[in-house]
């Protein structure tokens, strides 16, 4: 084991500084990045990771920033730092959203609604990656009721609230790994079958589909979606993948060296949510802040009307 981390760290002291440099071509400052004065943001899963790295950078540009998190201890801490390392600037809020439980999310959005004027930006990032098999408050499979079916009511509850703040803007954080992804609309909650990979899979291609749908919807009212993949990230995101205790050493070197920070993850949320640029752009996929092309299953309009309704019905819109 000694012999094989000693090479994998010599073969890291080569690549890892080109590597390094081509993360941070990719990841250069905003371009364009627009003041968010005045405009309220909600990030879902802002207490840690990608959520919590866009949550400091729209504060860095003045939003108001609500940090919507199951954990309020966490969320409580992560806004304190925020607010410390950003001197001030914005103002952040912890609200509880459990995307779960739907009666979690209903309340959100109840008390958003009550209480806010305006919603600009919606970013719906937090997720769930690759755990066993287990059941939402609702008996929904967790990988598909968090990614998906959360914040698909999420998103619906929110949409007069975002239509009324218009030209506002919805952020969907999906992952490359949709490409190995099926909609299997005869087992939806993977109750005849379940692989966590693939269930994964599956709930980021039901983010592009939903996404692409929404888009079409929300044609002509001056709010827009688009989706990104933030590519790979070093986050608690893979609490729930097991790795041999003997191969830590190298999977840790390997992930300090080549994946991505979480402040360079979060580029490309913070480019959908702020730059001037993709103002009136809608239903695109993105990475590292560029228009990127889609497979056809994730373009397939029949399959995203389809997985549409259904979830309409799921969460009990209709």
């Amino acid at each position: 084991m000694l012999i094989l981390c000693l090479s994998v760290a010599a073969g890291l002291s080569v690549a890892v500084p080109l590597f390094r440099w081509l993360m941070r071509a990719a990841a250069d400052p905003l371009p364009e990045a627009a003041s968010m004065r005045g405009r309220t943001v909600i990030v879902t899963g802002a207490n840690s990771g990608i959520g919590r790295a866009a949550a400091a950078g729209l504060a860095r540009l003045q939003a108001r920033v609500i940090l919507a998190c199951r954990d309020q201890e966490a969320a409580a801490q992560a806004a304190r730092d925020i607010r410390q390392q950003a001197g001030g600037a914005g103002e952040l809020l912890v609200r509880r959203l459990d995307l779960a439980s739907l009666s979690s999310v209903r309340s959100f959005c109840q008390r958003i609604i009550q209480e806010e004027p305006r919603l600009d930006v919606l970013i719906n990032n937090a997720g769930i990656f690759q755990c066993p098999y287990m059941k939402t408050e609702d008996g929904f499979e967790m990988q598909f009721g968090v990614n998906h079916l959360g914040h698909f009511l999420l998103t619906n509850l929110l949409l007069d609230l975002l239509k009324r703040s218009a030209p506002s803007r919805i952020v969907v954080v999906s992952s490359k790994l949709y490409k190995y992804g099926e909609i299997n609309f005869d087992d939806l909650n993977s109750e005849k079958s379940y692989n966590k990979s693939f269930g994964y899979s599956r709930s980021k291609l039901a983010n592009i589909l939903f996404t692409h749908e929404l888009a079409k919807q929300l044609e002509g009212t001056g709010v827009t979606a688009n989706v990104l993949h933030p590519g790979i990230v070093r986050t608690n995101l893979g609490r729930h993948i097991n790795i041999p205790l003997l191969g830590l050493p190298v999977f840790k070197m390997v992930s300090w060296a080549f994946f991505k920070t979480p402040e360079q993850g979060a580029q490309t949320s913070l480019y959908l949510a702020t730059s001037p640029e993709v103002k009136e752009v809608s239903g695109k996929y993105f990475g590292d802040c560029k228009q990127e092309e889609l497979l056809p299953k994730a373009m397939d309009d029949a399959v995203a009307k389809k997985l549409w309704d259904m979830s309409e019905r799921m969460v009990g819109l209709i």
